[in-house]
């Protein structure tokens, strides 16, 4: 039955359950170089504290810019109790559906110093917050956001661990083996077309080499941008050969899990 009495009573119970939420997230406007930027800030309010400090972890998206993919992953990190933090390496308000545009917008840090740079003041931006252990900081990145979180390790960045989804294999700095700090957790699609086998064997070398402490998981049947659901859509509005591949999105998160568990220790 549909009565004024029964409506007023489910929009009070959803107001309640809104005051009564506990996930904070709200934009955060930032500089680099310049450029103004605009992040996104996400914990759980009952589970972080002023004063008693959690883990942070810095989100660097895909090629696409800070859209609502990243975010919504900074979302589910702070539901497990982290401060997180979505960067932004473009400009507040840049982004695109365009794989030309975005070609454009990730080719101006490929190989520069800016790549690295920028993400550290996303990082600069997460710690900044007063919320987070500065010794308990992780990264996290996706496509071009992988590779970016590889470039910041390699700086030597304060960074107990890092994480790249189907992110492009970057070339290893030679002095990057004596400056990382970070541990390296890599989540490959086996079946991701965008990496060579020249570019995999040469990235296993300079670990090996460098004697990093790494950790390189291939999904069988996985392609490029395997965790994103939207990469189906993605791929037949741009013709681009990635796709969403469910099991490899979850076991690849577990593995995240699991290698945070080691790297930030439990969570509250």
């Amino acid at each position: 039955m549909n009565s004024p009495r029964l409506l007023s009573l489910v929009l009070a119970l959803g107001a309640t359950v809104a005051l009564n939420a506990k996930l904070v997230t709200k934009p955060v406007a930032y500089e680099h170089a310049g450029t103004k930027l605009e992040g996104w800030l996400a914990y759980d309010d009952e589970k972080v504290k002023p004063g008693a400090k959690a883990a942070g972890v810095l989100v660097i998206p895909e090629w696409w810019g800070l859209t609502e993919y990243p975010k919504s992953r900074a979302e589910q990190l702070a539901k497990m109790g982290y401060v997180a933090f979505a960067a932004d390496m473009y400009g507040a308000g840049v982004v695109t559906d365009d794989p030309k545009r975005a070609g454009e917008l990730a080719g101006q840090f490929y190989g520069k110093p800016l790549m690295a740079e920028r993400a550290r003041a996303g990082l600069d931006q997460l710690v900044a917050t007063g919320l987070v252990d500065g010794a308990r900081v992780a990264a996290i990145g996706y496509c071009f956001g992988g590779s970016t979180v590889q470039a910041l390790a390699y700086t030597g960045a304060p960074l107990a661990g890092v994480v790249s989804f189907h992110g492009g294999l970057i070339p290893v700095p030679a002095e990057a083996a004596a400056k990382t700090k970070a541990k390296i957790l890599v989540c490959h699609g086996a079946a991701d077309g965008f990496i060579t086998a020249e570019e995999l064997a040469g990235f296993t070398k300079a670990m090996n080499e460098g004697k990093f402490d790494y950790q390189f998981i291939s999904y069988a049947g996985a392609v490029h941008a395997f965790t994103n659901p939207k990469a189906d859509e993605i791929a037949k509005l741009r013709g681009l050969p990635i796709a969403y591949h469910k099991v490899a999105d979850k076991r690849s998160w577990g593995h995240m899990k699991q290698f945070f568990k080691e790297v930030l220790g439990d969570t509250k």
